[in-house]
């Protein structure tokens, strides 16, 4: 599917796009464009006809998206919701008119129920509403499943819709604003050493557990949902494991070299209690599982941040 193919690939220049670009270069593609913030506002009607036009892609891997963590997500429902929303339904309704042979839609793990039975299986996606603080987000997001499936029945469109959980790695978002858990634990225990601190704050009890994703083994899951795989029916692609947020604290402070307290600030949210994708259908679709464990990707993520935190926070 991949091989002379001409691609597009929408958020082509963030965290997740700049790995599955490199992945994408070792497929054989005729040529792999990137949609990307200044040069393509893909919340702009107009700005999404005139990448069709001018790219003429064959297949489009959208992975445009305003995200953040539990606080950008209290503080930003509104646009997180419609920025998200417009995207994915002006992208899948232009690559329908434009005849684009196949698209391949990036959901969001947040787009599960709250009390989802772990592991989270596809068939559970509508048993319930998502956990509060990011449902705008996710809900917004899984509208384009409904969407996918919607235009496969119809007219026959080929799109694919992939549920990633947590993804961390090289590169990642380390503003503390908009940054989620690992990279703003990275930066909170550097910061702390910096300072001569001795304790570091974590916002929660510390009790949630999640399942994290190194963005290498993302974007060859993508890659090969890609050239594999051809309905619309949701695919979890994750790592297959849980960690709570204290023990997921304490291994990163280990790594990063930070010997001090952690202290818990129980007042803000946890967000949802549990998170663990079950990933068989991936492994039975399309042949992927992922291969980096959590402490081989958080010292890689850990080095990467070393070299480039000066460069990074000027």
């Amino acid at each position: 599917m991949l091989k002379n193919k001409r691609i597009v690939v929408t958020g082509g220049k963030g965290f997740l796009g700049g790995h599955l670009i490199r992945e994408l270069a070792s497929h054989g593609c005729a040529a792999i464009e990137i949609a990307d913030l200044p040069e393509f506002d893909l919340t702009d009607l107009s700005s999404i006809r005139r990448m069709y036009d001018t790219m003429k892609p064959d297949l489009v891997i959208h992975l445009a998206a305003k995200v953040g963590g539990i606080g950008f997500n209290q503080e930003k429902p509104a646009e997180l919701f419609y920025d998200n929303l417009i995207m994915g339904t002006q992208l899948i309704e232009e690559a329908y008119r434009h005849g684009i042979e196949k698209f391949v839609a990036l959901g969001t793990i947040c787009a599960y129920p709250k009390f989802t039975p772990v592991p989270f299986r596809e068939d559970d996606l509508w048993n319930g509403y998502p956990e509060e603080t990011n449902a705008p987000y996710g809900l917004a997001k899984k509208m384009m499943l409904v969407q996918s499936q919607a235009y496969r029945r119809q007219y026959g469109f080929n799109s694919i819709f992939l549920l990633p959980v947590n993804l961390y790695g090289p590169n990642d978002n380390f503003d503390p604003r908009s940054s989620h858990v690992i990279p703003a634990l990275v930066k909170k225990c550097f910061d702390a050493m910096d300072r001569g601190d001795d304790s570091l704050e974590v916002w929660g009890t510390g009790k949630a557990t999640r399942e994290f994703f190194y963005v290498e083994d993302a974007a060859r899951a993508i890659c090969l949902a890609a050239d594999r795989y051809d309905q619309s029916d949701p695919v979890n692609i994750g790592a297959d494991f849980e960690i709570s947020i204290r023990d997921l604290a304490e291994l990163t402070a280990n790594l990063c070299g930070f010997t001090g307290k952690i202290l818990w600030d129980a007042s803000k949210p946890d967000g949802q209690p549990r998170r663990r994708l079950d990933t068989s259908k991936a492994l039975k679709e399309f042949g992927f599982k992922a291969q980096t464990d959590l402490t081989t990707g958080l010292k890689k993520t850990i080095a990467w941040y070393k070299e480039h935190r000066h460069l990074l926070h000027k």
